[in-house]
C-alpha cells in the first residue's frame, strides 16, 4: 500500500511540473519558430542565449518569445536523472 501511495505521489509531481513563460512584445503573432536547447546536469552553471531579433530579421518584427518545458522535456530529464535536461523556446515573428 505504501509503494502505491509513493508511486502515485511521484506521478503527480512529474506530471504537474510543465511550465511555460511567454513574453508578448508587439501585438498579435503570425508565424513562429521553435528552437530546442540542451542542458546537462540540470543546467547548473549553463546559459543559452536566444537572439529573437536575428530569427525575425529585426527586433521590430518580434511578436513574442516563449520558454517552455514540456512533458517530454521533463520526462527525458527524469529518465536520465537530470543528466540531460532539454528546454524548448518559441519565437513568434510578424510577417
Amino acid at each position: 500500500m505504501k509503494s502505491l501511495i509513493a508511486a502515485s505521489l511521484v506521478s503527480v509531481v512529474l506530471l504537474s511540473g510543465c511550465a511555460a513563460q511567454k513574453f508578448n512584445i508587439n501585438g498579435t503573432a503570425n508565424t513562429g519558430e521553435v528552437r530546442n536547447s540542451t542542458f546537462f546536469i540540470s543546467g547548473i552553471g549553463q546559459t543559452d542565449t536566444i537572439d529573437a531579433a536575428s530569427m525575425c530579421q529585426g527586433a521590430a518584427k518580434v511578436q513574442s518569445v516563449q520558454a517552455q518545458q514540456s512533458f517530454l522535456n521533463i520526462l527525458l530529464g527524469a529518465v536520465t536523472f537530470g543528466i540531460y535536461t532539454p528546454r524548448s523556446y518559441k519565437v513568434t515573428c510578424s510577417s
